[in-house]
């Protein structure tokens, strides 16, 4: 349970960073799309997350420092073993090379930050190109990217992000302390790391996520075990909203709601003139087994997660959910997959990675279509798993193989195609997909 909520708007003191930039030059890339389901009738939800509910609205995303450009700023952010931190421009081709951080053991984006984690917290690097949505049209925007510096934190990290990268808060949880943490995103522009608040819990494998002005945080019994979820005032204090969602895990923003994975299904989360609500999403009748995480392309609807469908022939694919229409798809694969991140809301596209290191596309009523095998029997032993990266846009998917230091291109709408091979200056233990 929640022991206490302290250091409101507490400000962690950690500056911006500048790391010196080299340029090397590389094919420019050009990127590809595809879709993603609508599933049995229901009624559908409203889309309620909206973007521009901030102080920064009137500016659509813009931050002193930065440049409006006519279309995404893509780069890939890559940390070697050692720490070291570059980015590839996607649409120059050009490098550059930021300093580094504590070695990595994983990372996580929410399409401008990257979050790698250590044993000793979270490293924040702010690769400082992004995407505002304003809902009907986007903004795209670059400035100078930065080392922001260090999350002090214990044990593994659960990061989960906002729908934006200029406003509202990013959710930190550490399992070992069961300290959660709320981001001023604001702040992160600014070149600070600053918390709207700071709480202490019980430890466990446990999560806190943005909602509104406040957050959905995890809550255990005591034994450690997941048993429900809370939601957070902007504070940091206990409402009375809460809902049963045993084994909860894989916390996603969506347009429409953010979803956290239960044992049973999700919880889609709202809120709406200041009040939250918590709906759940139950796995049809003889669904099998639930996401423990799930994955789409930033601003859309759908998430895909890996389960297992009892009530079916197939032991092995893919569940994709709809947030609209509140509804589950099942989309099975003839091979066990290691990720799944649905593309869109309208054709049922999920781009996927099988244990044969293959990228897979799989769509309902329809054959898989796969990649020939891209990572090495290195890259996919156990203990490496963890640091497999399977991330996408509107138009390409990337793969990284951290054992030969090549990310692929794919593109998805092309029968899983490898359209480049990339080998970035440094090597990629970790990376992530930025300026989404």
């Amino acid at each position: 349970m929640i022991h206490a909520a302290h250091s409101t708007r507490r400000r962690t003191g950690l500056r911006r960073a500048r790391g010196t930039a080299a340029s090397a030059a590389l094919l420019a890339l050009t990127l590809t799309a595809c879709g993603s389901p609508a599933a049995d009738q229901a009624p559908a939800a409203p889309d309620t997350a909206k973007t521009d509910t901030s102080e920064t609205a009137a500016g659509h995303g813009s931050v002193a420092g930065a440049a409006e450009a006519a279309e995404p700023q893509l780069h890939l952010v890559t940390v070697d073993n050692g720490g070291a931190v570059g980015m590839l421009d996607l649409l120059s081709g050009e490098e550059s090379q930021l300093g580094a951080v504590a070695p990595p053991t994983g990372a996580a984006s929410d399409g401008r930050y990257v979050f790698t984690s250590h044993a000793g917290g979270l490293d924040v690097i702010d690769s400082a190109v992004w995407t505002w949505d304003h809902v009907d049209h986007f903004h795209y925007y670059r400035g100078t990217p930065a080392l922001l510096g260090t999350l002090p934190g214990d044990g593994a990290a659960t990061v989960v992000g906002g729908p934006l990268a200029t406003s509202g808060t990013t959710g930190v949880f550490f399992a070992g302390s069961g300290e959660a943490i709320l981001l001023e995103n604001h702040s992160l522009a600014d070149g600070t790391i600053e918390a709207r608040f700071r709480i202490e819990t019980s430890p466990h494998e446990g999560l806190i996520a943005p909602l509104g002005d406040g957050a959905v945080i995890t809550e255990a019994d005591s034994a450690g075990r997941v048993t429900e979820l809370r939601v957070l005032d902007s504070d940091g204090a206990p409402s009375k909203t809460r809902i049963p969602c045993s084994a909860a895990s894989g916390a996603v923003v969506t347009r429409v709601a953010l979803v956290i994975g239960c044992a049973d299904g999700a919880v889609l989360a709202t809120e709406e003139g200041g009040e939250p609500t918590l709906t759940p999403v139950a796995l049809p009748a003889g669904g099998g087994a639930a996401p423990t995480e799930f994955a789409g392309r930033k601003g859309r609807p759908t998430v895909a997660g890996l389960g297992a469908n009892s009530g079916g022939t197939a032991s092995a694919g893919a569940w994709l959910l709809d947030t609209r229409a509140r509804t589950w798809t099942w989309l099975p694969s003839p091979t066990p997959l290691i990720r799944a991140i649905a593309v869109d809301d309208e054709e049922g596209h999920v781009v996927a990675l099988d244990e044969a290191g293959r990228v897979v596309v799989l769509r309902a009523d329809e054959d898989p279509v796969f990649s020939e095998p891209l990572l090495t029997g290195e890259d996919l032993a156990p203990a490496m798993r963890s640091q497999l990266t399977l991330t996408l846009d509107a138009q390409r998917a990337y793969l990284a193989s951290p054992s030969s230091g090549t990310v692929f291109e794919i593109d998805f709408a092309d029968g899983a195609r490898v359209a480049r091979e990339l080998r970035p200056a440094v090597a990629p233990a970790v990376f992530a997909e930025t300026g989404r």
